[in-house]
């Protein structure tokens, strides 16, 4: 985008520059071209933005029919309740005290669901990357103030899907009401769960070391400090783990 811009305010000053200094039909020729170019960077640009935007729906298509296969048309109705989003890195999506209107599918970049306490201290609820769906439920389903906010860990690309439309679409379409089904245990209740037990049960390497089984190139992309809040430890606990485990390699 900043490459587009920067050529198009190119394209004006050298338009004036030349409207002045130059006879007219000098001029006239060269703002065509100017012109043609700006145009061909435009379509360029456009269609660059369309392709990529298809292939993050097809990515959440996918997503989805993991959980259970859609038909054509509840895709299409999907689809249609969803518009796209982009953040820059510490970018706020949803704030704490807001009232969330959509829920969220990760297409680019890592988002982190966060907790602060009066001390100003943060607790890294969740981290969310590439094909994870993020939101507050509890705001969505209750229409009452997020508790946490989430925020951009990297420049992020979100597809927003409106909450209200997409609960009507899963009254009406079984297979919508199987995935929202199989989606909820899987994201809001087994895996809840197996965190809970983890925190109890797992010390903090066995816990480092399912976080990078689960998404293997965390560690170079999200700041210590933060995978150490997600895992309930300091950043200096988190350091001895990782040297220890290089130890061991």
């Amino acid at each position: 985008m900043q490459d587009f811009t920067s050529k198009s305010f190119l394209c004006i000053k050298m338009s004036y520059f030349f409207y002045f200094f130059y006879p007219k039909y000098i001029f006239n020729s060269l703002i065509t071209k100017n012109t043609k170019q700006f145009f061909a960077t435009f379509d360029k640009l456009k269609n660059t933005t369309i392709m990529h935007h298809q292939e993050y729906l097809n990515n959440l298509k996918q997503t989805i029919e993991s959980y259970y296969p859609l038909s054509d048309q509840s895709w299409k109705q999907i689809e249609s309740t969803t518009h796209f989003q982009t953040l820059k890195k510490g970018e706020t999506l949803l704030g704490n005290g807001e009232i969330a209107k959509n829920l969220h599918f990760v297409a680019k970049g890592i988002l982190r669901a966060f907790i602060t306490d009066e001390q100003g201290n943060f607790y890294n609820k969740n981290l969310f990357l590439e094909n994870y769906f993020a939101g507050s439920k509890v705001s969505l389903m209750l229409q009452t103030p997020s508790n946490f906010t989430i925020e951009a860990l990297e420049d992020c690309i979100v597809i927003n899907i409106n909450y209200k439309k997409y609960m009507e679409l899963i009254y009406k379409n079984d297979d919508l009401k199987n995935f929202y089904i199989a989606h909820l245990e899987k994201n809001w209740i087994i895996e809840k769960e197996q965190r809970e037990v983890a925190l109890v049960m797992q010390n903090a390497t066995e816990r480092y070391v399912s976080l990078l089984e689960k998404h293997p190139t965390i560690a170079d992309r999200v700041p210590l400090l933060h995978i150490a809040s997600h895992l309930g430890i300091t950043p200096t606990q988190l350091s001895r783990i990782r040297k220890s485990l290089e130890k061991d390699l």
